[in-house]
């Protein structure tokens, strides 16, 4: 259990949080929900003790122990992925490292001896001769193959590294779980077993997500971090927000009803005030009138842009047509005699790994060649594509209104601060230099470029990676209003599953599979699970 008592958190001259008072428990998950820079990782780095109070006290039982997901992927290099999953359990590890210290020792003593046996004991009770075995079937669970499990952390790919710091957190179910973006990077596999894990995990979670299908799942309380103050709201993220909204709309009709109450009693003491035999009933009307408070409605910190694409003509009924389209890089075919015909209306998630999606991506936008199979977009097709990888866009040393400036020529420099404003880029933000900008904000300008081309047809890889909840939100009810074809990739769950009605996905061998369905309804489909268990690597 944590007890939060009276924290006040300060940086400078800035208060993230004041006089925060909670209770985390056992057999609960919480998930911490809040703006961009509101200091939801800041908070569970208070909870782990990383950093400290300005004010109050985090209490935690001395006999709990307290695991937190760590972010630095290159910290444990030198180590192997199993050594690294044992090192959640800091003890054991270190009794474990002692033990074989001691057994390497050329002159071996009787005080050896005795400091070997009671090492062994202690091992013994922590279930350490189960530690490796235990690991194992953590980095299993997450995906990764036992081949990998002795590779030093350096040979690992990024995505498997992620993994692996996930089962450190997680090794033998630590008493405080704090999980800052653990799905992450994750496929679908790995997220559904960690769901599940959670779900069933009999200790304290506390988690940071943008992933509101993940929120739902494993959440049964929820802390809004709003303005610096906290909010715990009893049930998952989707209850969380509409009780937040009713919450707002409640105080909003009470102080309506209050601002009515109080015009109705000021015009009758204005009205006979100076009148003798009224006077009295003016005098009681004006006790009423000051004993009414009308409740503090603070605006929220969150903040929605508004994405909205449109079009000024439509596409005909075949909008694109990809014909036995090949690709081949060192041997390997990444995409293997493909064919698909887009048709009007079509949202189309495309599953596979990641270079294949792109590459698919780059070519039908012909940022790459090929040379074998043929693409054919319809003649009226307007493209715009939001790349995974937007880094070149943003190489020059420009404002975000002169940036922006270069996509649609608009005379009116506040039609085009307007623009900027919906897009959360407001008064002399359209001044920074886009060198500067962060990644959320970046794809926020890529979104305003797109939406000033008006396509017809958007092609998106990755768009909700550096999105915060809010942005992420706007952007799905953006691509679920937008009336032409979509082709995208996300590793969000929601918006795959609201926005899609057709899957395609690119197994390891280069073949696709092509379903008209939902997204939920595509992984659940058992015979769609056995293909990919057979193709896939």
């Amino acid at each position: 259990m944590i007890t939060v008592s009276d924290v006040t958190l300060r940086f400078g001259t800035k208060t993230l949080f004041k006089d925060v008072n909670l209770k985390f428990i056992n057999n609960e998950c919480y998930g911490i929900v809040g703006a961009n820079g509101a200091g939801k990782s800041t908070f569970l780095k208070l909870l782990s003790g990383e950093i400290e109070t300005t004010h109050g006290s985090i209490i935690i039982p001395k006999n709990e122990r307290v695991s937190i997901l760590e972010q630095d992927h290159y910290k444990y290099d030198e180590e192997t992925a199993i050594d690294v999953v044992i090192m959640g359990n800091k003890k054991l590890y270190d009794i474990r490292e002692e033990k074989n210290r001691l057994y390497e020792k050329v002159e071996f003593t009787e005080q050896d001896g005795i400091k070997l046996g009671e090492l062994e004991a202690e091992f013994l009770e922590m279930n350490g001769w189960d530690s490796e075995t235990d690991a194992s079937k953590l980095l299993a669970n997450l995906g990764i193959s036992n081949n990998y499990h002795y590779l030093k952390m350096k040979e690992l790919e990024n995505n498997d590294k992620v993994k692996v710091l996930l089962a450190k957190s997680l090794f033998q179910n630590p008493d405080i779980l704090l999980l800052d973006e653990p799905t992450n990077n994750l496929d679908y596999d790995a997220v559904n077993w960690l769901s599940e894990f959670i779900i069933n995990y009999p200790n304290c979670v506390i988690v940071v997500s943008h992933d509101r299908h993940f929120l739902n799942n494993v959440c049964t309380n929820i802390v809004d971090i709003d303005y610096g103050r906290m909010t715990l709201y009893k049930g998952n993220y989707d209850f969380f927000v509409e009780s937040n909204e009713l919450m707002q709309k409640q105080i909003k009709d009470a102080n309506k009803k209050r601002e009515e109450k109080i015009k109705e009693l000021k015009d009758f003491i204005a009205r006979f005030s100076a009148n003798a035999s009224k006077s009295k009933q003016a005098t009681s009307r004006k006790k009423i009138l000051d004993s009414i408070v009308l409740e503090e409605l603070v605006p929220s910190s969150r903040k929605y842009p508004y994405i909205d694409f449109k079009f000024e003509k439509g596409n005909a009924k075949e909008v694109l047509n990809v014909s036995n389209l090949t690709v081949e890089l060192d041997g390997e075919k990444l995409l293997n005699k493909i064919s698909f015909t887009i048709l009007k209306g079509d949202k189309v998630a495309i599953l596979g790994n990641n270079i294949q999606k792109t590459l698919l991506f780059d070519i039908l936008t012909k940022k790459l060649k090929y040379t074998k199979g043929e693409i054919k977009f319809c003649v009226n097709a307007k493209v715009s594509y939001f790349e995974s990888d937007n880094t070149e866009y943003f190489k020059c040393n420009e404002t975000i209104l002169e940036w922006i400036s270069k996509f649609k020529k608009i005379d009116d420099e506040e039609v085009l601060r307007g623009f900027l404003g919906r897009m959360l880029f407001s008064g002399d933000d359209v001044k920074k230099k886009v060198l500067v900008l962060s990644g959320g904000e970046k794809a926020r300008l890529m979104f305003s470029k797109m939406m000033l081309e008006e396509p017809n047809f958007l092609i998106l890889d990755e768009p909700t990676n550096h999105l915060d909840l809010e942005s992420i939100t706007s952007l799905n009810k953006g691509m679920e209003r937008f009336q032409g074809e979509i082709i995208f990739t996300s590793g969000d769950y929601e918006l795959n599953n609201r926005v899609s009605n057709r899957i395609i996905e690119i197994l390891d061998d280069g073949t696709i599979i092509d379903k008209r369905c939902s997204y939920e309804d595509y992984l659940n489909d058992p015979k769609i699970k056995e293909l990919r268990n057979k193709i896939n690597k």
